[in-house]
């Protein structure tokens, strides 16, 4: 179940779903003679069946996504009402259009895990002062003019708050990922990755010229089978040996809400002397005693993870993302990592919103806020999770994990959760192809501090309402089921 495009490319539709689609566009070409837009004497500008898919699937269902707020992604947002209207020169899809009302919604869909994204978050007033001071932005990349004393500091309060010696932040999450690994693994580095791991994975492995082998996912043997099977063989070039080994995984993954078996993993990685990369994007701020992320949670010393890479933008409220490791390696990331040399800088009070927030985590600012919200998003999580699946839903994820997805398997089921939903004022993030296989759809709730038990018990409710109308409750008995829909 691959929840972002993997090292293999993604897997096209059932035969059956891809021949109806077929069938729908010959008819349209016979009788409506449409086809994809070309100039003359021009090759298609658009790759073949990603185009054909996105007309004849994505472009029915687009109102699913990308739907505009009007307000701060809180826990309560102001979703801007649109409506489908199908064009006359495309009758096979449709667009959308505003209709200038909006929706208020429970915002059960943004990473923002601890609260600290609401507009009245107790990082306001030093954010606010760190906009006086420094402006919205440096207007210039880290290595020429864009590296202020807040930037040093983020750097430092990161390095302390994960146990390591030194960190380099880098302007874009996606791109910590994709403009790090590709300095670490050069050739002749073999690359073992989960098979769920983030598309900035993959994409930053491709790009460095390592070899790449993928383990399934969360299982230990076949991660030890792999690298076995790895060191035996050596290089496919010349069989000698590998001049180095990184496992990839990531704390929490995005689409199971699954926390890897870190403890397992390191010891595999001392047993054959690999190097292990672990991304807490989901993770750090949002698990552990005091919101260290995995290694907290899993009883892990952060010294046994050569590289720990995580984002502001869950748990801190904030822009970008971290690499933290040994001195030397982090030296050797801001002189060659084109996140460093080329990325713009992130903004000075993003940098504050960041060292503000963790040392409220840690309890620095001389309150005991942060101990109450990673106790809160703990407890929401769970509670939200447990019921979820005492009402016979199928839900994945392991228990204290903030990501909750709901498995709703066919495409239809995801048009119709989104859309009933919203209508009854709760705003959800459904997912489907190509993020995951298309009979392997889903929503995924991200649960947040700032969420009361009252409004999540609603929200139960109102998921219970819609799934007796579309039928996902997979788990209960079919007798049940046929007459839920009667419950009181």
């Amino acid at each position: 179940m691959n929840n972002h495009p993997s090292f293999s490319s993604a897997k096209p539709p059932p035969f059956h779903h891809y021949a109806l689609f077929q069938i729908r566009e010959i008819l349209s070409k016979i009788f409506k003679g449409q086809t994809v837009y070309t100039p003359d004497g021009y090759a298609p500008i658009t790759s073949d069946f990603e185009d054909f898919y996105s007309r004849r699937a994505y472009g029915r269902i687009h109102d699913c996504w990308n739907r505009p707020i009007s307000s701060c992604a809180s826990t309560w947002i102001d979703v801007i009402e649109r409506e489908r209207i199908y064009t006359e020169y495309k009758t096979y899809t449709c667009d959308v259009k505003e209709t200038g009302r909006t929706i208020r919604a429970l915002n059960l869909g943004s990473y923002n895990y601890l609260g600290f994204g609401d507009a009245d978050s107790p990082t306001r007033d030093p954010v606010l002062a760190a906009l006086e001071q420094f402006s919205v932005t440096t207007s210039s990349v880290r290595s020429d003019a864009g590296t202020t004393v807040l930037h040093r500091e983020t750097e430092k309060v990161v390095s302390r708050y994960v146990g390591k010696e030194d960190a380099i932040i880098i302007g874009m999450g996606y791109g910590t990922n994709s403009t790090v690994l590709n300095v670490l693994c050069t050739p002749g580095t073999l690359i073992i990755s989960d098979a769920n791991n983030h598309a900035s994975i993959v994409n930053g492995s491709r790009s460095g010229g390592a070899k790449i082998q993928v383990f399934k996912h969360n299982n230990v043997k076949d991660l030890e089978r792999v690298i076995r099977t790895a060191i035996i063989a050596g290089q496919p070039d010349n069989r000698g040996p590998w001049d180095k080994i990184f496992i990839i995984v990531e704390g929490i993954y995005s689409m199971e809400g699954e926390c890897c078996p870190l403890p397992e993993i390191v010891e595999i990685k001392k047993k054959y002397g690999c190097y292990l990369y672990v991304d807490e994007a989901h993770s750090i701020g949002a698990v552990g005693k005091t919101g260290r992320g995995v290694c907290e949670f899993t009883g892990v010393n952060p010294q046994d993870v050569d590289v720990l890479m995580g984002t502001f933008t869950k748990s801190f409220g904030a822009v970008g993302g971290y690499i933290a490791a040994d001195k030397d390696v982090i030296d050797y990331i801001r002189s060659t990592s084109l996140g460093s040399l080329y990325s713009s800088s992130i903004s000075p009070p993003s940098c504050q919103q960041i060292i503000s927030a963790m040392k409220m985590i840690l309890g620095e600012d001389g309150t005991d806020l942060g101990a109450k919200k990673l106790q809160a998003i703990y407890d929401n999580a769970n509670f939200f999770r447990d019921r979820l699946r005492e009402l016979g839903f199928h839900v994945l994820g392991h228990s204290g994990s903030p990501v909750v997805p709901l498995m709703l398997y066919m495409p239809s089921n995801v048009v119709q959760f989104s859309r009933l939903l919203l209508q009854s004022n709760i705003a959800v993030v459904v997912v489907g192809f190509p993020a995951t296989p298309i009979l392997t759809s889903r929503a995924r709730f991200c649960i947040s501090a700032g969420h009361t038990r009252k409004e999540l018990e609603d929200a139960i409710d109102k998921i219970r309402e819609v799934s007796n109308i579309i039928g996902t409750r997979y788990l209960l008995p079919n007798f049940f089921f046929r007459f839920s829909q009667y419950e009181a």
